[in-house]
């Protein structure tokens, strides 16, 4: 099975927001996923994410991999994590 770390869209029509989910890249996009791992709301302003940069590092240990955007989130975090 080959894990994903890819995003998985909730909200309303207009008003999206995300759940960063490690999941079997075979299933659909909103499809059941293994392990959430933070969230990301492209509305708010800031500091619109949140992750557990274990349980990533955890599943990217294993071999699961990121989409481009969840990766880019990634290293946004643990950015903000060494200057804090």
């Amino acid at each position: 099975m080959a894990v994903a770390i890819r995003l998985n869209r909730k909200g309303t029509k207009d008003r999206p927001y995300y759940k960063i989910v490690a999941v079997d890249s075979r299933k659909r996009r909103d499809g059941v996923y293994i392990e959430q791992l933070g969230t990301y709301d492209p509305l708010v302003e800031g500091t619109n994410y949140s992750i557990d940069l274990e349980k990533a590092d955890k599943w990217l240990s294993v071999g699961a991999k990121a989409s481009e955007t969840v990766a880019s989130i990634i290293r946004k975090a643990r950015t903000a994590a060494s200057k804090g």
